[in-house]
């Protein structure tokens, strides 16, 4: 698809999304409109993304359905819960609502508020995710290390391809917030990754790989090489509380 296909198709998702947010939202305040579609780079199987604001709402939504051809994910909320998504997308260093936001095509009636909204999504963004610390950060490193000593021993390649699965995101969560960068899951984790460093990249993509095909031995060298900027293996004295609420009386 060249650049035409991609901006005629995202002018007719734009079209569809403000078609189906006055019928389906009526009272909505504002919506951003958002996604691969919208950026130029998505393709005809690609979703439109919607964050619909209404004034009020007695607790925020999210729903899937298609529209006109086009499957759509809506996150539908007004902006105190808006606001606490955000928030704790800058706490998890996975800025998924705030990427949706600061990058969404503005539809909808109350045009300032929902600039207001945006200007304070993008700065969140520029300014990068929280520092790694804490609990959090322990429980990463030991995450990290865990999964790295499933792989030194002799194991089937299927086990090794499973071991390799699970690191991935974990690796690539240190990788990435280590270097004061944000993460992403899925198909985040590799694109943010290209964007921060190409080199690094394309070293976890070709280690992975080659784990996954059932040789772990680069994908193990890389972790450990992480795990060496973060204090190295983290095993002993790591300790993780239960909940008080924790229990069941019989």
């Amino acid at each position: 698809m060249d650049d035409i296909q991609k901006h005629v198709l995202a002018e007719r998702a734009l079209a569809v999304a403000r078609h189906w947010i006055a019928s389906r939202y009526p009272g909505a305040a504002f919506a951003y409109v958002t996604g691969s579609i919208m950026r130029g780079e998505g393709t005809v199987l690609s979703d439109i993304d919607l964050v619909v604001v209404f004034p009020s709402l007695q607790r925020a939504w999210r729903e899937s359905f298609t529209a006109d051809g086009f499957p759509v994910e809506a996150f539908v909320h007004d902006p105190q819960t808006l606001a606490h998504y955000l928030n704790q997308d800058a706490d998890s260093g996975y800025p998924i609502m705030a990427n949706m936001v600061a990058t969404g095509c503005i539809v909808g009636s109350d045009i300032d508020s929902a600039r207001v909204i945006q200007a304070k999504a993008a700065t969140m963004l520029a300014a990068g995710p929280k520092p790694l610390a804490g609990a959090d950060y322990d429980l990463l490193r030991y995450q990290v290390t865990d999964l790295a000593d499933d792989l030194r021993g002799t194991r089937p390649p299927e086990e090794i391809a499973a071991i390799a699965a699970l690191l991935y995101q974990k690796l690539a969560d240190l990788m990435l917030l280590g270097r004061g960068a944000w993460a992403g899951r899925g198909k985040w984790a590799p694109r943010l990754m290209r964007e921060l460093d190409a080199q690094l990249a394309a070293e976890f993509d070709a280690a992975f790989s080659l784990a996954a095909a059932g040789d772990g031995a680069r994908f193990l060298a890389l972790a450990d090489r992480e795990l060496a900027l973060h204090g190295g293996r983290y095993f002993e004295g790591f300790k993780q509380d239960a909940p008080l609420e924790a229990r069941r009386l019989e």
